[in-house]
């Protein structure tokens, strides 16, 4: 009988143990290379404790997870890391001390990063987020002027003179662009895919994921702006990773865009509801309650994709409009106009007119910007449209239509201001 109830208690104090001395088991492992940074997520049923440093000679990061278990996706970590990451060597997992799982991350380059944990939302559980990013930033506007004088012919040197040794001609101007030729010569148009990485955006019927085809259209759209005489397309996201919606504006303000398109593909709950809709931002509350469903939708993005709320936005913060912005949401309609009047040339339109909302993406203060839900992902024939290669060119041909159409009545939009990022 003593016996029994020996067993008993302790089988009742083992129940009784805290919750978190168990040992927690990682349950997937995403890590989204890009050229703007890299991101390692960690997903999990229970917040994951941490602690981690830095050592030089070579660069390494080490994280210490508390109470991890080394199995399951962790176990296969190493083999995620590709040879295209432009930050992370290699990584390595093994077990420290009792109850420690050590991480230690070989690095390419000095390096910049970000840890903070992030509370179950959607279809996520806890996720542990690692942000790495270059010690040294690139400006990105004098990354495209590298771009354009790469594909400029170079005017110093005659083809007949090209045979010539190089100390036997006489000096040359530099054929270099200037960050003022560029504002004065050439249109540029900030491009937005939505969602990616982290964030998948809606889904169709068939899988597919709205944030591969919003950047098959931008791709397709930078493209054509290109081609066009006096415009360049600057793509906000190039790849599959998460790009918080401020920094999405920040971007486009720092290679100073005339406009932004931010491009998205609609989702509802009813699978015949279909079209195209061009929506601008709005001071004064949404125009209808789809608008304003679909602003809070888009702007849970965030959430979704994973952004340190710790660290403040200022686009996202401000809740004043001053005049700029009033006569950037006035140009932002009229461009919105336009494209709505192209897209409904291929698509039908959902609504007819466009629509206003509180859009965290389009609230740059100083560029005319809309977004195009291009169209239903969630109807199952709009979803293959969407995923057929020529019709995304059609899309992002009307997209472009707009675009001219919004110029042509605006000939005076190229800004003269230089480098100038508020």
């Amino acid at each position: 009988m003593f016996k029994r109830i020996t067993k008993l208690v302790l089988f009742f104090l083992l129940l009784w143990l805290p919750h978190a001395q168990a040992a927690i088991t990682i349950s997937s492992v995403r890590i989204w290379p890009a050229q703007d940074y890299t991101r390692l997520t960690l997903e999990s049923k229970q917040e994951i404790r941490y602690n981690q440093f830095m050592l030089k000679n070579p660069e390494r990061l080490v994280i210490d997870l508390e109470q991890v278990e080394l199995s399951g996706a962790l176990d296969g970590l190493a083999s995620k890391v590709g040879n295209d990451d432009p930050y992370v060597q290699r990584i390595r997992a093994a077990p420290f001390k009792p109850g420690v799982v050590r991480l230690v991350l070989d690095l390419k380059t000095e390096i910049k990063q970000q840890m903070f944990n992030l509370k179950p939302v959607a279809e996520y559980g806890h996720r542990l987020v690692l942000d790495i990013y270059p010690a040294a930033p690139v400006d990105p506007l004098l990354a495209l002027l590298e771009k354009i004088d790469a594909s400029q012919p170079d005017v110093t040197k005659p083809p007949e003179l090209a045979q010539t040794p190089a100390d036997a001609l006489p000096p040359a101007a530099p054929n270099a662009t200037s960050i003022p030729e560029i504002r004065e010569r050439i249109f540029l148009v900030a491009i937005d895919a939505g969602h990616g990485g982290e964030d998948p955006g809606a889904r169709g019927r068939s899988g597919s994921l709205e944030k591969n085809i919003t950047l098959a259209i931008a791709r397709k759209l930078k493209n054509l702006v290109d081609d066009t005489p006096g415009m360049r397309g600057v793509l906000i996201r190039d790849g599959d990773y998460f790009i918080p919606l401020g920094r999405r504006i920040e971007k486009a303000r720092q290679v100073q865009a005339d406009l932004f398109i931010s491009i998205h593909a609609d989702a509802y709950t009813k699978s015949h509801v279909r079209g195209s809709s061009v929506f601008a931002l709005s001071e004064r509350g949404a125009t209808s309650a789809s608008a304003r469903w679909l602003a809070k939708k888009e702007n849970e993005a965030d959430l979704i994709g994973g952004m340190n709320f710790s660290v403040k936005d200022p686009y996202l913060a401000r809740t004043l409009f001053d005049l700029s912005q009033t006569a950037t949401i006035k140009d932002s309609l009229n461009l919105a106009k336009h494209m709505l009047g192209e897209l409904g040339s291929i698509n039908t339109l959902h609504g007819g007119k466009v629509e206003q909302a509180g859009f965290a993406v389009l609230k740059a203060p100083d560029i005319p910007s809309v977004l195009i839900e291009t169209a239903f992902i969630s109807n199952p024939t709009e979803e293959r449209r969407l995923n057929d290669a020529g019709y995304q060119e059609k899309m992002a041909g009307a997209i472009l239509g707009g675009i001219k159409r919004y110029y042509a009545q605006n000939p005076a939009l190229s800004k003269q201001r230089v480098a100038q990022t508020n």
